[in-house]
């Protein structure tokens, strides 16, 4: 039964909805609990249709009352926040939360109701008709791995904890709430089946295209699960940006720390020609031989780059070219046709460049050609045994 859901058009009841809608906004939102304490400072995010989003950040850096007020939980205290282009000080609660898809921790499935009415709780809130509803239970429980004809009459005591969590998400989607929250469902579970739930959200989330809101504290989970991951510290967003941009750019040390060097570390194929291209050893066009041989034996390397007085690089001298001439300048023996490569290409991919042309080292030059950096295949090997091997680094 399963079958009768085989894309987004099927969880949104008007049809397909593009990314890009906004879904969830916030702004300026601030949230001061009573002694002046601010829990949220004044945030403005933007969660798109189909986005699954998390926030992180360590203990009191206001991640968990962000997402409250989404439902309102918690209530904004100043600022506007706005679901589906409402806002939702002027709705109904209790209409905005039926609205509104709620997965917690420790499950919350009522014990004296089966597995089906738990699942079909929201629906029948809402008026849908029992043959609705029962069908609605035989498509969303085989979605989580869960045969429907063996678990619908059970009760939640019959459960295993993930069994149990798993029902929770069928009960979150069961009205295809325009948004789904997530407050650490997975915290108090097994590694294994937290893992396996981790793998069944984001299958389901990317097969129906949920907007989901997911609160962490585990940040491989973040890494794992997210399109966006927003990092939080003293109720203030530090920085939104998807998992490669956030292992590849964290914007401050507060984020790299937090991320963990270790999973900075562990993961070389993000690593950017920027991340490990060394200094160059420059010369003048217009310099003689001699002083390039010279500042070639000072500076202990085998070539020189030259650039002109805006950086821009214009060739290569190397000691084979000088032994050409023996005299002249720079400029009369220089290599101009050169094989380079830009800041933000991947580091895999500046490595087969290398290797494909039987080259040692890369200039590495901006959009205007200007000359930034120098890859060397010894830099590459030192960046990446730092990667794979380092030791002493904790999160």
């Amino acid at each position: 039964m399963a079958g009768r859901e085989s894309g987004s058009e099927a969880y949104y009841p008007q049809g397909r909805q593009e990314r890009g809608q906004a879904v969830v906004h916030f702004e300026n939102v601030s949230k001061v609990y009573a002694g002046n304490v601010k829990a949220v400072d004044n945030l403005n995010l933007h969660i798109e249709r189909g986005e699954f989003v998390c926030f992180i950040g360590p203990s009191g850096c206001g991640k968990t009352t962000t997402m409250k007020m989404i439902n309102r939980l918690h209530e904004p205290t100043s600022g506007k926040i706005q679901v589906g282009g409402k806002d939702i000080m002027q709705m109904n609660v209790v209409e905005l939360r039926r609205g509104i898809g709620y997965v917690i921790q420790q499950v919350g499935l009522f014990p004296h109701m089966t597995i089906a009415q738990n699942v079909e709780l929201v629906p029948r809130l809402l008026g849908w008709d029992p043959a609705r509803r029962s069908s609605r239970v035989d498509e969303l429980l085989p979605l989580v791995g869960l045969d429907a004809a063996t678990y619908r009459d059970r009760y939640p005591r019959e459960l295993s904890g993930g069994q149990q969590q798993r029902i929770g998400i069928t009960r979150a989607m069961a009205a295809r709430p325009e948004v789904i929250l997530m407050d650490e469902p997975f915290s108090a579970l097994d590694p294994i089946t937290r893992e396996n739930l981790q793998d069944e959200m984001k299958r389901l989330q990317a097969k129906y295209k949920m907007t989901i809101v997911f609160v962490t504290h585990d940040m491989d989970e973040a890494l794992k699960l997210a399109d966006k991951i927003v990092v939080m510290r003293a109720g203030k967003i530090v920085q939104a940006a998807s998992p490669e941009e956030l292992l590849r750019n964290p914007k401050d040390d507060f984020v790299a720390q937090f991320i963990g060097r270790d999973r900075l570390a562990a993961n070389p194929g993000l690593l950017t020609v920027a991340d490990v291209m060394i200094r160059p050893v420059t010369v003048d066009p217009a310099h003689g031989l001699a002083e390039a041989v010279v500042t070639m034996k000072k500076r202990r390397v085998n070539s020189l780059l030259v650039t002109d007085e805006t950086d821009r690089l214009l060739g290569m001298v190397t000691p084979k070219e000088i032994e050409r001439m023996r005299r002249g300048t720079v400029a009369d023996v220089m290599r101009t046709e050169l094989v380079t490569t830009s800041p933000d290409t991947h580091l895999q991919d500046a490595f087969e460049r290398m290797f494909l042309a039987h080259l040692d080292h890369l200039p590495v030059v901006d959009e205007g050609g200007r000359l930034v950096g120098m890859l060397t295949s010894t830099a590459m090997v030192d960046a990446l045994s730092r990667a794979l091997w380092a030791e002493g680094d904790v999160e």
